[in-house]
């Protein structure tokens, strides 16, 4: 597995550490995998727009063809619903 966010190397590895992840973090700090995968957007909070990251998975099969796509995920019971994705 692989998780991409425009948070820092730094960050990420305290992240990993925090949590005892075994995945691989990688930073996108100019969003530029973000954009090209469409989850850079424009987001309301709290009466204010910003851009930033929609929360999402894709599933990508080992062709390169993505083949499940997950929008607005929520963390709660989401690592559940992949793995039954992959059975």
């Amino acid at each position: 597995m692989i998780g991409i966010s425009p948070d820092s190397i730094g960050s990420h590895g305290k992240f990993i550490d925090k949590h005892n992840l075994k995945i691989i973090l990688l930073s996108d700090p100019e969003h530029q995998i973000a954009e090209s995968y469409g989850v850079w957007q424009l987001k309301k909070f709290m009466g204010k727009e910003y851009m930033g990251i929609v929360r999402s998975t894709f599933l990508i099969d080992p062709t390169g063809v993505i083949s499940q796509i997950w929008s607005n995920v929520r963390v709660k019971n989401h690592v559940d619903t992949v793995l039954k994705q992959l059975i």
